[in-house]
């Protein structure tokens, strides 16, 4: 009799000839290992390209980063099991934040529109070296990986201009400098830290030498691989070769984020959060750095998802994975935090008085079906933001500066609005949350089909939300936040075949013509999954495939309620039966008009949306879909000249765009 044996997985990094397995040796020592270099290449063949209506895209260069070995602090796992159900720690694939730190951010009047009223040694070898704009002039601006981030000049939401976070409290208010030109500086030299956070950092050697010379419309990047950090320039030949690279310890880097108010020639801050809950703010060009939330003092859970909050100097926001949302000022000092008021639970059915921490898993909305009136009403707990600190608070000289508690699932991501008034974010229970920061109180709240959600985005206008999530869909929400509608699900996206990881509007591609209003307004957007798959999607309410009228389906999906779908007119997934879309997306019917209003619901308290079923929602295909990648991805971003992505395993891949292709909008406007 033979005894069937399965063999051990490949190792994951190189080890010496002759060495044991995983690069173990024979006595149990572990070997050195030495980490590769960036690799740029240019790959060609028909695999590399892809045909849209505009023209093709083509692969311009692939540049892998080089992926650090385990620190060798870390014990070796000798035979992993891949089907171990053991938590893991925290990580995440690459994902880079874009800066060009020559364009300074764009005025408040940029949006004017009338369509809208509102250091550790060991045998590793970690180096082997040691004003009113037209459409146009918006895409040209914003060549910060352009996108149209709210600190870039997205502050002015087309005619209106919100108030700072926290405006009023004076204890938020800047320490200010002797030089008002001169930005306050991190307090620690990193390249001669001995913190045994920071294992290594790497700079070239002819940095500020090339800092001189780089391209005055050029882009840097900062890239997450693993344990390590680098700082990249985009526009430059050997790009491969990074300006700066961080290796740390053990911790990984989640999410990170560049501040693009205090952005100069002189001055970048960059936020990082990591798998162990801390946080770094750098400053790349002094290359001085600062931790916050050391050893978890305030919150010990991954960070991941951190963003600067917009038009905002010292403040930023870092997702937590309790479910935490909590504002850090760069320049405070951390301190034990204690909850300042835990008489509001998560959720309240009752008016029991629960610690967060004890608070029960959020429910399911529930719903019912009236056979005398054909509609769908929703019954379930009552949803609110738990303030477990306010931004209001006395208390504010030492980090946090706000916390709120949303869940008891980890949150995946959140975005800020245009307008820079509302925030969208995601969790793994499955949620969309539309909220207004600024006063601190829930808006809104819709669930996936299945599963959690775990990407989100805003349209350059405001007028819709894009979600991903893990039941391999993309979600066009309308959140309803000009008041004028009621927030619902416009559409869903079916294109990808496993769960979608990023997506993002296609500024150049999206008509921004003031002129354009209702359902003739075009929008491009694209999104990556686990798949290796890019989809790309042009969006307008016109072109919605619509279900077939009378189409009704009842059931239970995820243990989330299906909503009844009825259709009449123009069909809307977010209306009950009864209702139709007026011009403009509005209500009217039977149903509710006005988003929060509700019987015995007071303010910052919502009821969730009941899920709506396949059969009465509008469904949109994908004018490509398209697998560019045998990993993984997990970011995308669009550019004036490319599309930019990146997968799990450190591929960052740029397609150029069409070389016949002009942006839409500037065909009459180009300069010759």
């Amino acid at each position: 009799m033979f005894s069937l044996s399965v063999l051990p997985p490949p190792p994951r990094y190189p080890s010496q000839p002759g060495g044991g397995y995983n690069g173990i040796s024979a006595t149990g020592g572990v070997l050195p290992m030495i980490e590769t270099n960036n690799i740029l290449t240019t790959p060609t063949g028909p695999e590399y390209q892809f045909l849209v209506g505009e023209g093709l895209y083509v692969l311009k260069e692939d540049l892998h980063l080089a992926t650090p070995p385990p620190h060798p602090s870390e014990a070796p796992i000798q035979n992993p099991n891949p089907l171990s159900t053991a938590p893991q720690p925290a990580t995440a694939g690459t994902q880079l934040s874009l800066i060009n730190i020559d364009v300074g951010p764009l005025p408040p009047s940029f949006y004017r529109s009338n369509s809208r009223s509102d250091g550790v040694s060991g045998s590793i070898q970690e180096h082997p070296d040691e004003r009113s704009q037209s459409s146009t002039e918006v895409r040209e601006s914003t060549s910060d990986g352009g996108r149209l981030n709210s600190s870039d000049g997205g502050g002015g939401h087309f005619g209106s201009h919100a108030p700072a976070f926290g405006e009023g409290n004076t204890l938020l208010t800047p320490t200010p400098t002797k030089d008002s030109n001169k930005r306050r500086k991190p307090k620690n030299n990193m390249t001669k830290s001995n913190s045994s956070f920071i294992s290594r950092v790497i700079n070239h050697e002819t940095l500020s030498k090339k800092l001189q010379e780089r391209a005055r419309d050029g882009m840097f990047a900062f890239a997450n691989v693993n344990r390590a950090f680098q700082w990249l320039d985009l526009s430059s030949p050997t790009k491969a070769e990074y300006l700066t690279k961080i290796l740390f310890t053990k911790a990984h880097c989640l999410s990170h984020d560049v501040n693009r108010v205090t952005k100069s020639a002189a001055h970048v801050d960059v936020v990082m959060g990591f798998s162990t809950g801390e946080i770094i703010w750098w400053e790349p060009i002094s290359q001085r750095y600062t931790r916050l939330n050391k050893n978890g003092i305030i919150n010990s859970t991954p960070v991941s998802c951190i963003a600067w909050i917009p038009n905002s100097e010292n403040l930023f926001l870092a997702a937590h994975m309790d479910g935490t949302l909590i504002v850090y000022d760069k320049e405070k000092e951390d301190a034990i935090f204690s909850p300042e008021d835990e008489g509001t639970p998560l959720s309240s059915p009752s008016t029991a008085v629960r610690s967060s921490s004890d608070a029960p898993p959020l429910p399911r909305p529930t719903s019912s079906t009236s056979s005398s009136n054909n509609k769908t009403t929703t019954s379930s707990a009552i949803h609110k933001i738990h303030i477990q600190k306010s931004v209001h608070s006395k208390n504010q000289k030492v980090n946090p500066v706000s916390v709120w508690k949303l869940s008891n699932q980890r949150i995946n991501a959140f975005a800020f609005s245009p307008d820079n008034r509302h925030l969208a974010v995601v969790s793994e229970d499955g949620t969309l949350r539309i909220i207004d920061y600024l006063s601190e109180t829930l808006l809104d709240l819709f669930y996936s089909y299945y599963g959690g959600l775990t990407c989100v985005t805003w349209s350059p206008d405001g007028r819709y939300v894009l979600t991903g999530g893990q039941d391999d869909l993309v979600s066009i929400w309308s959140p309803g936040v000009d008041g004028t509608t009621q927030g619902h699900l416009v559409a869903r996206c079916q294109g990808h075949h496993s769960w979608v990881t990023g997506v993002k509007f296609d500024l150049w591609r999206c008509d921004l013509d003031e002129t354009t209003t209702g359902p003739g307004r075009n929008y491009r957007f694209g999104s990556v999954g686990e798949d290796g798959r890019v989809c790309l999607w042009d969006f307008s309410l016109g072109m919605l495939i619509r279900p077939r009228v009378g189409s009704t389906t009842h059931g239970v999906v995820g243990g989330r309620p299906l909503g009844e779908g009825s259709s009449r007119g123009r069909s809307n997934s977010g209306l009950s039966g009864g209702e139709t879309v007026r011009e403009g997306g509005g209500v009217n019917g039977d149903g509710e008009g006005d988003r929060g209003k509700g019987e015995g619901l007071r303010k910052g308290e919502v009821r969730p949306r009941a899920v709506e079923p396949r059969a009465s929602t509008a469904v949109l295909p994908p004018v490509l879909s398209k697998i560019i990648d045998d990993d993984p991805l997990c970011w995308l971003e669009f550019t004036r000249d490319a599309i930019i992505t990146s997968c799990k395993s450190g591929h960052i891949r740029t397609w150029s765009r069409p070389a016949e292709l002009t942006p839409l909008g500037e065909q009459e406007n180009k300069v010759e």
